[in-house]
């Protein structure tokens, strides 16, 4: 079966900064070609991708990660039932939560040994034993469910009508489906319940530097703003590690599993193709724009990358990070890029060549690349030149066009606004 898989490859640079710390407060790094990488975890930059969708999408449409589902979801239950006490609704909404799931929930030990005999419902609420991922409209089914069945908040009514087979069937659907966009493209687990787990439609790759890099150390100093003449030196004192590098970045959306984690999505059944079209632009939009926040606000290094490669293929994903193994050498009057960007023009012709995927998707109506300056040149051949807009709206098309080719219109064929190019997409 032919599959629809969106590959994106990025080169940013980003000046002194500490994007995302190891143990010891270093930025992380790794080996890659026999020299020491910076290096920003997949983790750092899905949840910073995560955290854009809050201005990308509605918020009906995103989930919530946390240990405190019983609260979130007592919320929701008080919402329908304002007669509710606190302490009530947090009991149904457990137990709702647990049959639901599967999952046991239990007061933290930091909770409860601070907890006197005047603690109130909240301070004892349980928590789940790991991070739990619900979209908000799991969240909604449940509370409803939870109303039902506990009315008035009797939770021995709640007990007896999640008894009943067909209930609690309706419990566990009622968080298997319904998914929200970021459950659809990273996934969930569900230790208690691996009936329940979603598999991830997008993979994510750690980025690394382009080049060599050391970590160098600022000396910093904190004045008291108090002291007097007599008082002389600082405050405080300490270092903070930074490092500053050319980044190649990677990630691949699985839009075929995109599409089956999300169903529908609510929306009308003649466009079963649009909740994955958004979803995929939206998180094309915000893994491009979105940056870790780890000590941005010392260094501001609030950078955009200088080239965004987009492709479509039809069997799996393609990294080219092997452009890199090699590492890039400086121009002579310093800087990466330009060489990256050579580096990078050379592999992956060559690489599409010998493993026979050069032609369409070599063309521009499957891949798109959008870049900034002289130094990015070189990679003019490897797609059709857009802006970000240009490139949403014509992935987008793209998505719809081979999802639902039915649906799609004349002129909606992926390519981008204004250019013409041959063949399909391999």
């Amino acid at each position: 079966m032919t599959r629809t898989i969106l590959d994106i490859h990025i080169l940013q640079t980003v000046p002194p900064s500490n994007l995302n710390r190891d143990d010891t407060g270093a930025p992380k790094s790794a080996m890659y070609g026999g020299v020491r990488r910076s290096r920003v975890s997949s983790q750092a930059w899905k949840r910073a991708t995560r955290k854009a969708f809050d201005e990308l999408l509605d918020a009906a449409e995103l989930g919530v990660r946390t240990k405190k589902v019983a609260e979130e979801l007592a919320g929701r239950v008080q919402v329908l039932d304002p007669s509710l006490t606190r302490a009530a609704a947090l009991e149904l909404a457990a137990e709702t939560i647990s049959t639901a799931t599967g999952s046991k929930l239990s007061v933290p030990k930091r909770k409860s040994k601070d907890a006197g005999a005047d603690a109130d419902a909240e301070e004892l609420a349980g928590e789940s034993g790991y991070l739990m991922f619900l979209s908000d409209r799991q969240f909604g089914a449940l509370a409803a469910l939870a109303v039902e069945g506990g009315k008035g908040g009797d939770i021995k009514a709640l007990k007896d009508f999640l008894k009943i087979k067909a209930n609690r069937d309706r419990a566990k659907q009622a968080v298997d489906t319904e998914h929200s966009v970021d459950i659809a493209l990273f996934g969930r687990m569900v230790a208690d319940s691996a009936d329940l787990n979603v598999d991830a439609a997008v993979q994510v790759a750690h980025a690394l530097s382009v080049h060599p890099v050391e970590v160098e150390s600022d000396y910093y100093t904190a004045v008291d703003d108090r002291n007097t003449a007599a008082e002389p030196g600082a405050g405080m004192i300490g270092t903070v590690e930074f490092n500053s590098a050319t980044l190649y970045r990677y990630a691949a959306v699985d839009v075929n599993r995109l599409q089956e984690n999300l169903g529908s999505g609510g929306d009308d059944e003649k466009q079963p193709a649009e909740p994955t079209r958004r979803a995929v632009t939206a998180f094309l939009e915000g893994f491009i724009t979105s940056l870790p926040t780890g000590k941005i606000n010392t260094f501001g290094n609030q950078t955009l990358p200088s080239v965004v490669i987009v492709k479509v293929r039809s069997r799996r994903p393609i990294s080219y990070v092997g452009a890199f193994e090699q590492p890039v050498e400086p121009e002579p009057n310093g800087g990466f890029l330009r060489n990256a960007c050579t580096q990078l023009a050379t592999f992956v012709p060559e690489l599409e060549t010998r493993y026979g995927l050069a032609g369409a998707e070599q063309g521009t109506r499957h891949s798109w690349v959008l870049r900034v300056g002289d130094e990015t040149s070189a990679l003019d051949g490897l797609g059709a030149e857009v802006n970000l807009p240009e490139l949403l709206t014509a992935v987008g098309h793209a998505v719809v066009a081979r999802l639902a080719p039915d649906t799609a219109t004349a002129g909606r064929d992926g390519s981008a606004p204004g250019v013409t190019a041959p063949g399909p997409g391999a």
